[in-house]
């Protein structure tokens, strides 16, 4: 996303992906995942920095596997590369049984499939017990805001979604202390 690129942008060269990657992979050059995720494991807590060394599928097939980048205030876990938003508590529990992941998110997947992956940075923004809300609705799969999407979320649950936003900003002040 849009804010998680500008955060990136204090580590060096960044691009942009999109949800799922939905702007492509870059053609060349080691690849980090650097942005939020939503917890599998109940015991992640907003702002939880997890430094991956591995990235699964769904079914939980190795796509990448390493060190972790040794950022000192992380926990070192296992990132799901989902294919969309993932935040039915129920569908938490069994993606995480599934998977064995300790979070999931739409990018990872996809920079571990090219092969040129080597770190994964991702803070929690979401749990089982709080879920994204209205807040799913906000985004737009090049990254940038969607804007009339973020209106109907908090149309649709205005408290969920308002807590879902801060949440979401802890998670982002996290990161960028993480940057």
């Amino acid at each position: 996303m849009g804010v998680e690129e500008r955060i990136a942008r204090r580590l060096g060269r960044t691009a942009r992906i999109g949800l799922g990657a939905a702007n492509g992979v870059p053609a060349e050059g080691r690849l980090v995942s650097f942005g939020i995720a939503g917890a599998l494991d109940p015991a992640l807590e907003i702002g939880t920095v997890l430094d991956a060394t591995r990235v699964v599928d769904e079914r939980g097939a190795v796509l990448w596997e390493g060190e972790p980048l040794g950022i000192a205030a992380a926990r070192v876990g296992t990132i799901v590369g989902a294919g969309r938003i993932v935040d039915d508590p129920a569908e938490r529990a069994r993606l995480r049984e599934t998977s064995g992941a300790d979070a999931v998110d739409m990018e990872s997947g996809a920079l571990a499939r090219s092969g040129r992956l080597t770190g994964c940075i991702r803070v929690i923004s979401d749990t089982p017990g709080r879920e994204l809300a209205g807040l799913a609705e906000a985004a737009k799969p090049n990254g940038d805001t969607d804007y009339v999407g973020l209106l109907r979320g908090f149309v649709r649950a205005p408290r969920g979604t308002a807590r879902a936003a801060r949440d979401a900003r802890r998670a982002l002040k996290r990161l960028e202390s993480v940057a």
